[in-house]
């Protein structure tokens, strides 16, 4: 199983790419919980962190596609440093002003959250360069994709650190920093200095006018969905077994099966048409979602939430594939984008729709939420199936493509559609 992430990370510049990416990404992990605590630490209420916190989110939601679309445009250096840059002094400047005047604050959180340098898609963006055979490319998403998790396991731990050596204000400081440093690390690497997006057609629409990546994107808006669902489902549970401590183990077993998913998923070649293993692995998401209704035990809860994450990160992996096939020439980064994007708010809708559900039916009913929400992607991959398994050799083949190693030809374009 490890053969083929040893061969991967041996690849040149490969492990810094990786590395830097996940450093980079850093300050956006932990940017919701070292909010909250620095609110908390002002004195400020849980009303007001949260909200700080959801400013924060909308706008690194609108920011991460326009920010993409400006590195495909202009190259990876001169966006996602200064991006990056602008977002820490952002976050420093509410570090260093606090709540108040209030409106600073939530301008300073926005300013970060908007200027957040969209490193995960530019790092989907280079693997074809760096790795240059496709199933390599591949394993190289799943690998990504369990990252995510481990970055998002640490992150928080990393924030908590941080506080109780020094304090919440140094915590948004040194991560953001440090944030910095790994996107620094990126930009100045060989790839990403070289890399530029293929030749593309000006549109405004950029990414959205492919069809097979809209299909892709009404899917995982209800993954997002059934993720941030289960965050909320959670609370209300562990309150009646355990408190903070079992809630603590139910969010890291979602993580873990997540973890274990991946890298088994990344571990081999499979056979088929993606759009169709994609349809298999969100069913069976959404099934493994189910159990968590019968509500037993702690132990057994548990254990339900490791079965409920297990397909999560090959569900993303594949997905990752899928965006590299359709999204339009010259748009590779913005597309990937696009997918941060629709996961996130739809997490966030999941939080905000759970609430209500918890509070009229009890934990319960909160936890049907992600069943029906993993059932509802299912549905529209199922009937969007043709337009993701539609051939991509329709037109001319693009030569030296950024998002096809193989020169596979790209949807819907002709030489006369080239810009």
């Amino acid at each position: 199983m490890a053969a083929g992430y040893l061969e991967i990370l041996r690849a040149r510049h490969a492990a810094r790419l990786l590395t830097g990416t996940l450093v980079g990404r850093l300050p956006n992990a932990t940017a919701a919980i070292a909010i909250v605590l620095f609110v908390r630490a002002q004195g400020g209420t849980y009303s007001l962190a949260g909200a700080l916190a959801a400013v924060y989110g909308v706008a690194n939601a609108v920011g991460q596609p326009v920010l993409g679309r400006l590195v495909d445009l202009h190259g990876q250096p001169r966006v996602q440093l200064p991006s990056a840059v602008l977002s820490a002094l952002a976050m420093a400047v509410f570090a260093f002003s606090g709540t108040e005047p209030l409106p600073l604050a939530y301008a300073a959180v926005a300013a970060a959250g908007l200027f957040t340098p969209p490193l995960e898609g530019g790092l989907r963006a280079l693997w074809p360069s760096v790795l240059r055979r496709e199933d390599q490319v591949h394993t190289a998403y799943a690998m990504d994709a369990v990252a995510q998790e481990i970055m998002f396991t640490v992150g928080p731990l990393l924030v908590t650190l941080c506080v109780s050596l020094w304090s919440a204000q140094a915590a948004l400081v040194v991560l953001n920093v440090i944030g910095v440093l790994g996107a620094l690390s990126v930009v100045v690497s060989p790839p990403s200095r070289a890399w530029r997006s293929g030749p593309r057609e000006a549109h405004w629409l950029g990414a959205l006018r492919s069809p097979g990546l809209l299909a892709l994107l009404g899917a995982f808006l209800f993954v997002g969905i059934a993720l941030g669902s289960i965050t909320v489902a959670s609370v209300p549970y562990a309150d009646e077994h355990g408190g903070d401590a079992v809630y603590g183990w139910l969010m890291a077993g979602i993580g873990l099966g997540a973890l274990v998913g991946g890298t088994v998923y990344g571990a081999r070649q499979w056979a088929g048409e993606p759009a169709r293993r994609l349809q298999v692995l969100v069913g069976f998401l959404a099934v493994c979602y189910l159990p968590l209704t019968l509500m037993p035990g702690a132990v057994a809860m548990t254990l339900l939430m490791v079965l409920a994450g297990v397909f999560l990160a090959p569900v993303i992996a594949c997905a990752f594939v899928l965006v590299d096939r359709h999204a339009p020439a010259g748009t590779v980064t913005e597309a990937f984008s696009w997918i941060v994007t629709t996961f996130t708010v739809g997490a966030s809708v999941g939080t905000g729709l759970a609430g209500p559900v918890v509070e009229g039916g009890g934990a319960v009913w909160g936890f049907a939420v992600p069943a029906v929400a993993g059932g509802v992607s299912l549905v529209v991959l199922l009937v969007t199936g043709r337009v993701l398994s539609a051939p991509v050799g329709r037109a001319v083949v693009a030569a030296s493509s950024e998002n096809d190693p193989n020169r596979a030809a790209e949807p819907r374009f002709s030489s006369g559609d080239r810009a």
